[in-house]
């Protein structure tokens, strides 16, 4: 398939429009777990700095990934005393599954989160968010590996940090510089098509998601963080760094058996004057173009050696079969990958004897120039040969590339119509609001055709009500995540949401 003929299911990106204050354009995700002495200061900080620095609205939302210790009444208590922060409670931890079911609920056009301890400085939470809503990104990331960041750290976790992006540049083809820093953003459009791909519930959830939106050709924006280690992270070094490599795993197989519909999160990139319509020209000329002739090129100086090197102990006309034949079978498989984009090796045997009947014009129009030569002269000099050869060449790859373009690697996508936009019953997916159930949301997942033979993700089920919230859970973060059992309308709500005005 080429990957300029897919119309892709992303629009091209806009500049939000710049609402009236009080609406939620930024919805800043915190992730916490038995956070109850940090989650207060960092929602007043958090609070304090946006309500003074950011000109749109906004609102904080505490994902409780299942607390066992007060931290559910500190965050029902900060949302009680500040309208523009809401709790969400799950009943399962999971940092990757905390972000998916806020970010998927979430109402808000440019979705972020950061970690409790606040270790990246917020001057860089605008510069982060800027981008995606100008419409320039889809993705932004603080990265701590910039030469422009400042990060107080231990060597121990330098090592670590700079070892697993290395691993990722190495075996997933990464350029992003760093994966695990948490300071991210997104667009809730992007959001919408690529966490039902993203498998991962816990710590690589991240990566994941990054690996595969780098890999659809998203455009990801790297913000340089002044970052500060905090020496009482929880976080268990050894186990998430296995669990990471673990994902890496899974995903550079997924990647490599290209099972991934990477496809569906193709995109216009605006107003790109690559991508404007051109009357009477056709889709994809100007690259095909550029394409052939850079082949072309090279097989013109492939051909011209191999014809001087045969020539030294045979006759003109083998010299320039033998060496016409050969230029040609790399030819058109050089074209074929490069000009065309056609991938697999399904139809190559065609396609080459297709090329060899290119390449019987080509004989034709070559060889009849040589036996004009001769003609004219007994004893042609070799220069004179090669001047020759080279105007006939020339015409030779004007008809090649006609009858490329026409008739070995039509574009199929020109002569079918093209379908119909989506629409509201044929749509993929459904525009998010808040109070659409979420399993209904991410229940299309099957239809962009998950790898490893996952089940769709699921939202876990809420166990108990809020006043239950010293309940002892057994949840493992560790343990790989089984789906719950098929929701319907009469099964509780998976998570409870507390936002201002609640009798709970």
């Amino acid at each position: 398939m080429r990957s300029d003929s897919s119309p892709g299911t992303l629009p091209a990106r806009e500049h939000l429009p710049a609402d009236a204050a009080g609406t939620p354009v930024l919805d800043v995700v915190i992730p916490v777990y038995n956070e109850e002495k940090d989650l207060e200061p960092c929602v007043l900080r958090l609070h304090e700095h946006l309500t003074r620095t950011f000109p749109y609205g906004f609102r904080i939302t505490v994902a409780d990934n299942a607390s066992t210790d007060t931290t559910p009444l500190v965050a029902a208590r900060l949302a009680a005393a500040l309208p523009e922060v809401s709790v969400h409670r799950l009943e399962q931890k999971g940092r990757g599954r905390a972000l998916r079911t806020v970010w998927s609920a979430s109402d808000a056009p440019v979705l972020a989160y950061m970690d409790v301890d606040l270790s990246t400085d917020l001057n860089a939470l605008l510069p982060l968010v800027a981008p995606l809503i100008s419409g320039h990104s889809d993705l932004a990331i603080g990265s701590r590996l910039s030469r422009a960041s400042r990060v107080v750290r231990g060597p121990k976790r330098e090592f670590i940090s700079r070892g697993y992006n290395l691993i990722l540049r190495g075996s997933l083809q990464a350029r992003f510089s760093d994966a695990q820093c948490g300071f991210k953003a997104i667009r809730r459009d992007v959001a919408q098509i690529l966490l039902p791909l993203v498998q991962d519930t816990g710590w690589f959830f991240d990566t994941e998601m990054l690996v595969l939106a780098e890999r659809a050709g998203l455009r990801i924006h790297e913000v340089p963080v002044d970052w500060v280690d905090d020496p009482d992270s929880t976080v268990h070094i050894v186990r998430t760094a296995t669990d990471d490599l673990k994902g890496v795993w899974r995903v550079g197989r997924a990647l490599a058996t290209g099972s991934l519909p990477l496809d569906r999160l193709a995109r216009p990139f605006g107003d790109d004057p690559r991508d404007r319509e051109i009357s009477d020209v056709p889709r994809g000329l100007a690259r095909q173009l550029v394409g052939f002739c850079v082949v072309g090129g090279l097989s013109t100086l492939f051909y011209l050696l191999l014809y001087s090197v045969f020539r030294q102990f045979s006759g003109s006309q083998v010299a320039n079969a033998v060496a016409l034949l050969l230029s040609a079978l790399a030819n058109t498989a050089a074209n074929r990958r490069l000009t065309f984009g056609v991938r697999g090796r399904g139809g190559a045997v065609r396609h080459q004897a297709q090329g060899l009947v290119v390449f019987a014009i080509g004989l034709a129009l070559t060889s009849g120039s040589l036996a004009a030569l001769s003609a004219a002269t007994t004893h042609p000099a070799h220069s004179t040969e090669l001047a020759v050869l080279i105007a006939a060449n020339l015409a030779a790859t004007v008809l090649r590339f006609l009858l490329f373009r026409a008739w070995v690697f039509p574009d199929r996508s020109e002569q079918a119509p093209r379908p119909a936009p989506p629409t509201e019953q044929s749509a993929p997916f459904e525009p998010f609001t808040p109070a659409e159930p979420l399993p209904h949301r991410l229940a299309a997942r099957h239809e962009y055709g998950g790898y490893d033979a996952q089940p769709p993700y699921a939202p876990e089920q809420s166990h108990a009500p809020h006043a239950a919230y010293a309940t002892q859970t057994t949840y493992d973060p560790h343990t790989p995540y089984a789906p719950p059992t098929p929701y319907d309308d009469q099964t509780a709500p998976h998570s409870t949401t507390t936002r201002p005005g609640d009798t709970r």
